[in-house]
């Protein structure tokens, strides 16, 4: 059975149709890039995937794990075990990280119906994982994202990925602004995530990502429908010759 199936989803906003029909199976264990020009649906279909209810979904099936993933609202769907990084993360102010990720990771197991995590579970858990993306400690006693640079907020969503363990990660334009350190450090943690029991999804406007998390499969959504897929060379010919060829 695939992780995720997304059958014929048209959806539309402020009756503005934005999708216009796409068909997507992410199976566990592997990486999918969706590539594509500006405004043509990327982000969209992330935020649905997620939850976000500004849009209208008309028609069409989104199945994850076996679940109608439309019926589940957010929380349910963050509990199932799906995590959504978005392209500018907000700032909570007055509210630290490691208290974020405690109330995140305790609701999850409520969810499941576990006890919460002891503490000193927790603050191991956490000293690990802020060395997959070489958090500063400084950074993890602050409040969520405030006063961070841009790539302090990427690295601090991967730090939250890790945390929370998903099965299904949708990265947002995760690349978006990052200078070349701050991109190896955030690729390097996605790459230490992988493994044959999750799946990402990138979504992405450069091949330049591409070098440092290799997807298994590149799909250009183009004017609201997934119009090619490939490997990862089909990445490297959209660098060459754009979008327009595909029309």
């Amino acid at each position: 059975m695939s992780l995720l199936e997304i059958k014929d989803l048209h959806c539309s906003i402020k009756g503005k149709e934005i999708l216009k029909g796409v068909n997507l199976t992410v199976n566990k264990g592997e990486v999918h890039a969706i590539m594509g020009p500006n405004g043509n649906g990327k982000s969209t279909l992330a935020a649905i995937i997620a939850g976000k209810d500004i849009f209208e979904v008309t028609k069409g099936e989104v199945i994850y794990e076996g679940k109608n993933l439309l019926e589940l609202s957010v929380e349910e769907r963050a509990a199932e075990g799906i995590f959504l990084g978005f392209q500018y993360p907000v700032e909570i102010p007055g509210v630290s990280i490691s208290n974020f990720m405690k109330t995140a990771i305790n609701e999850q197991r409520k969810y499941k119906g576990l006890d919460p995590m002891p503490t000193m579970e927790f603050m191991k858990l956490m000293e690990e994982k802020k060395k997959i993306v070489e958090l500063d400690a400084k950074l993890a006693n602050r409040s969520v994202n405030e006063g961070f640079s841009g790539g302090e907020k990427k690295k601090n969503e991967i730090f939250q990925m890790a945390m929370l363990n998903p099965t299904l990660s949708i990265l947002d334009e995760t690349d978006s602004g990052l200078d070349i350190d701050a991109l190896r450090i955030v690729a390097s943690g996605v790459n230490a995530l992988r493994s044959s029991e999750n799946s990402t999804i990138l979504i992405t406007h450069y091949q330049r990502l591409l070098d440092y998390i290799v997807p298994d499969f590149v799909h250009v959504l183009f004017e609201g429908e997934i119009v090619k897929s490939g490997p990862k060379e089909l990445a490297l010919e959209l660098e060459e010759k754009g979008y327009e060829w595909l029309r």
